[in-house]
């Protein structure tokens, strides 16, 4: 797990290039599986990879996801800057103070920016539309048997589907 948080969080501008690219990951899934569906997802490699972690690397890993409608015709060809600069993150954590989920008290620190408008279905990466969640929440808000409720006041909350 450790390793896997590591590679998520390395930057971007660090990754190695091969022929003037980035390293890059393309995950192609279902319009089904993005929205929440349970059909696995496939890298370039061939490896099929849980709907779960295809979700979390669309929002956190430097991955160009590939939606495709029934016919496997080509739906959507993600963006590929999609994550928070580090003022962005300063002006979140000092706007939330650290986890935008009700009730959480885990600090800014420990956190990661998050769209509140997913990435995937065109949200932006601004402060406006960016929060910071825990990695606990973070996963929650990914996770396909949980909503999360935007609450008054502004913070959100995470319930178990029925």
């Amino acid at each position: 797990m450790a390793f896997i948080a590591y590679l998520e969080r390395y930057p971007t501008d660090r990754l190695p290039q091969s022929g003037g690219l980035d390293a890059t990951v393309v995950v192609t899934m279902t319009l089904d599986t993005l929205m929440g569906g349970l059909k696995a997802a496939q890298l370039d490699t061939g490896t099929r990879i849980s709907p779960a972690l295809a979700r979390t690397l669309a929002c956190q890993a430097g991955v160009i996801p590939v939606v495709l409608g029934t016919r496997s015709q080509v739906l959507d060809l993600g963006r590929r800057r999609r994550f928070h600069t580090k003022a962005q993150r300063i002006a979140l954590a000092v706007q939330h103070g650290g986890c935008y989920t009700e009730g959480c008290e885990r600090p800014s620190a420990w956190c990661e920016a998050h769209h509140l408008t997913p990435w995937s279905q065109g949200g932006d990466t601004s402060v406006n539309d960016g929060a910071l969640l825990c990695r606990r929440h973070h996963t929650l808000a990914h996770h396909p048997h949980y909503d999360m409720t935007h609450l008054p006041g502004g913070k959100v909350a995470f319930t178990k589907r029925e």
